[in-house]
Parts: structure tokens; sequence; C-alpha cells
């Protein structure tokens, strides 16, 4: 899991051979102005999926775990979105089973710890990570990145 801000998105460019076009593609499109629901940069191998949001309470937590994709989750607007995560050998009570097609497994383990993506901010999520989005307050807009491995 990788926590930063965008003004050091450059840093993260090498970790993978789809991410410059990610950071590029974020330097040029208006995200926060963009409708609802996916949109294709390359297909099924990036993806952008733009969401708005209303936060749960952290006691509705549900760790997910992804297989073929990684996670570049960004929030573009509302004061903060909270992520429960824990290290995949962690996530032992499957709620759901694995969803080939929707790339996604969920756990109701309680989350190692939590953290804030503030505005501007984004988090990196390798298929590792077991994260829990959407946990706060109010309503966020926000950009899910999917990178195929």
């Amino acid at each position: 899991m990788i926590l930063d801000t965008l003004k050091n998105k450059e840093q993260y460019a090498s970790l993978h051979p789809r991410f410059k076009a990610v950071f590029d593609y974020i330097d040029t499109h208006d995200l926060a102005s963009m409708e609802l629901g996916r949109h294709d940069i390359d297909g099924d191998n990036i993806f952008v999926m733009v969401q708005e949001l209303e936060l749960r309470p952290y006691e509705q937590a549900r760790l997910e775990l992804h297989r073929k994709y990684i996670d570049i989750q960004l929030v573009l607007r509302g004061k903060e979105e909270v992520f429960g995560w824990s290290e995949k050998k962690d996530c032992l009570t499957a709620e759901t089973e694995f969803d080939e097609a929707k790339d996604i497994q969920l756990f109701t383990d309680k989350p190692q710890c939590f953290y804030a993506v503030r505005e501007g901010q984004f988090s990196i999520l390798f298929p590792e990570d077991g994260h829990a989005p959407m946990l706060g307050e109010g309503v966020v807009k926000k950009c899910i990145f999917k990178i195929l491995l």
C-alpha cells in the first residue's frame, strides 16, 4: 500500500509499466468533471471508475482483495475517505467467494489499521493489500484506476 499526494506521483511511475499512462491521464483530464462510470484508457489493461459515494461507518468495513488488478484510488472531492488495511495473509474470514468477473473477494476480518486519503491524495493498492474503502462521513467523488497486472 502506498499513500501520497499527486505532486509526488512521478516517483511511482516506474513501479509498473502501466503506471505512467495512469499519471499522464490524470495530468491531461479534468477528472472532477468526468461523468460517473467506467472510462477506458487502454481497454481492460487500464480503465478508471469515477464514483460518487456516501461513506460508511467503520463498523461496516469489509476488506477486499483483487487478483488481477492494482488499484490507484484518488479522492477528487470531499473531506476525506478512510480506508481499512490488512495484509493479504490476515484476510482469513471470507464473506464471499472470489468473483472472477469483478476481480474481488470480501472478508469480514477487522482491518489492522485505518488511514485517510484526502482530496488530491491517492492510494496504490496491490493484490497483497486487503483494503476496506468507503469509510468515514459524508460524500466523496473519487477515481479508481484499475491496472492489469
